[in-house]
């Protein structure tokens, strides 16, 4: 039977067609058009099935990755930087549109497993995959399989605490670990010390000897040092996998990695930080593997 996976993101909805031996039929990327609202969502990404069901020579399984999670007590979506989507019943309004079942998983969880099946963790029994973008994500994945959690907020880690009465979150918490180390909160740290707004790309292109740039980059690895050992604390994974657009920052993986190990509660620690191989696509793939 082929598989469908659909990426729901903030600027575009990715759809591909999977076969039976894993072979890639059909891909393709539209639109979000977020602003337009969610009718507008849920009927663009009920079109795209139909599309890939169509060129479908057989009958398919469907997988949606989607930003935030599906709450076990009301079956809608919750803690989704999407806003419109948090509160709506996506599942079942896209079953209904295209008359089939399908499985939903948010995209840190649909990372995570696709990095540990086809990625860089492949071959490690629990994986921590790790989203540093926008927003600051994670999924658990043991013995190949999701790990959710009693309130399906497991590896949520983008919002534990990790400056009491810090910085303001959009979750309605200071100090959240996302304030800190995502995408946008490292550029407005930027502005704040250098007057200058640059996107983050542009900021490591930086010069790596002034003063500033050694200012922001010390904040930054001590941050991610922190929550990353708390996170290896707690669940003590095989390997973690970093995706999203931070984890193209390549001293992530030395004096990153090092700054995280500092700060575990272990006399030996040798957790693999791993950079993740399937990208953008991560999404996608991890949501027809559902």
């Amino acid at each position: 039977m082929n598989r469908i996976g659909i990426d729901l993101g903030g600027t575009k909805i990715e759809g591909i067609l999977i076969g039976d031996n894993d072979q890639v039929l059909e891909r393709k990327r539209i639109a979000t058009n977020r602003d337009e609202g969610y009718n507008n969502i849920v009927y663009r990404i009920a079109r795209l099935i139909n599309e890939l069901k169509t060129i479908s020579k057989s009958p398919v399984k469907i997988g949606v990755c989607t930003p935030g999670a599906i709450s076990p007590q009301t079956g809608r979506i919750k803690n989704s930087n999407t806003v419109c989507l948090i509160g709506q019943p996506l599942k079942e309004d896209i079953e209904s549109l295209i008359q089939q079942q399908i499985k939903m998983e948010n995209d840190a969880n649909c990372f995570a497993i696709a990095e540990s099946r086809r990625g860089s963790a492949q071959g490690y029994d629990t994986v921590f995959g790790v989203i540093i973008g926008t927003g600051v994500g994670g999924g658990i994945i043991m013995n190949g399989k999701i790990h959710q959690g009693r309130m399906a907020i497991a590896g949520e880690w983008g919002h534990h605490t990790l400056y009491p009465n810090g910085k303001q979150c959009y979750c309605g918490k200071k100090g959240c670990v996302e304030t800190y180390i995502g995408g946008p909160s490292l550029e407005k740290r930027w502005m704040e010390l250098s007057g200058k707004a640059l996107p983050l790309e542009m900021i490591i292109k930086n010069d790596h000897k002034s003063t500033i740039f050694k200012k922001w980059k010390k904040e930054f690895i001590k941050n991610i040092g922190i929550a990353l050992a708390n996170v290896i604390d707690i669940l003590d994974p095989d390997a973690i996998v970093l995706g999203g657009g931070v984890s193209n920052i390549d001293f992530l993986y030395d004096e990153g990695k090092q700054a995280v190990y500092d700060h575990v509660f272990s006399d030996f620690v040798d957790t693999p930080i791993l950079k993740n191989k399937l990208g953008d696509s991560a999404g996608v793939f991890g949501a027809a593997d559902l």
